[in-house]
């Protein structure tokens, strides 16, 4: 009979998020990985294969609880998607709870040659989520909820910049408010408004 597990993979893997989305994925090393997780590097082989899989089982899990994916998918438009978005992003990446800002935006930005296929892995899922935002605001385009000729393309890397922009001014020390109001001044930019707030309702632009 093989020797059962000491440790709880769930917990360990929660661990190694908070390493990686604190550190980032260069800087995290085996070393520290496995004084967080509380178990050898023998172990940390076993159970994960090395640091990149562990990485992409880390990264995995995180996207399990993306919001932004959960907005696009269940919001019946564009508009209300992307308010949602930003206004979840505003409440996340300012959460005490973890590491501030988002693993997908921070955890792979710079390194050396060693590291670039990773960063390609994270640009992937960063230009996936972009793809989906245009492709949300292209259907609403078509069914005609908005303007004929919107650029779904530019209009969906504004926001993708917004939400990025979101992730690094958190990281950075802003609270929750000061991304709340990012939000409020990024949706008067939705095509067609000129004033409101993010949920869609009649109400005082920013300030």
């Amino acid at each position: 009979m093989s020797r059962k597990r000491a440790f709880d993979r769930d917990t360990v893997l929660e661990i190694a998020l908070l390493e990686f989305w604190r550190h980032g994925y260069e800087a995290t090393s085996i070393a520290s990985l496995t004084a967080a997780m509380g178990i050898r590097p023998p172990s940390l082989y076993a159970a994960f294969g090395d640091k990149r899989h562990l990485f992409e089982e880390v990264v995995e899990r995180y996207r399990k609880q993306d919001f932004s994916a959960r907005a696009l998918a269940e919001e019946p438009t564009a508009r209300a998607a992307i308010a949602r978005m930003l206004r979840e992003a505003a409440v996340n990446y300012t959460d005490p709870g973890h590491p501030p800002g988002c693993l997908i935006f921070s955890a792979a930005v710079n390194g050396g040659p060693e590291s670039a296929d990773v960063r390609e892995a994270m640009r992937g899922i960063r230009e996936a989520a972009k793809a989906a935002i245009a492709a949300h605001i292209a259907s609403d385009v078509a069914a005609g909820l908005l303007p004929e000729g919107t650029d779904a393309g530019a209009l969906a890397l504004f926001y993708a910049a917004t939400v990025q922009g979101m992730s690094t001014q958190a990281r950075d020390g802003a609270t929750r408010r000061d991304l709340e109001r990012i939000t409020e001044f990024a949706m008067l930019a939705w095509p067609g408004e000129r004033e409101g707030t993010p949920d869609g309702h009649p109400g005082r632009g920013p300030g």
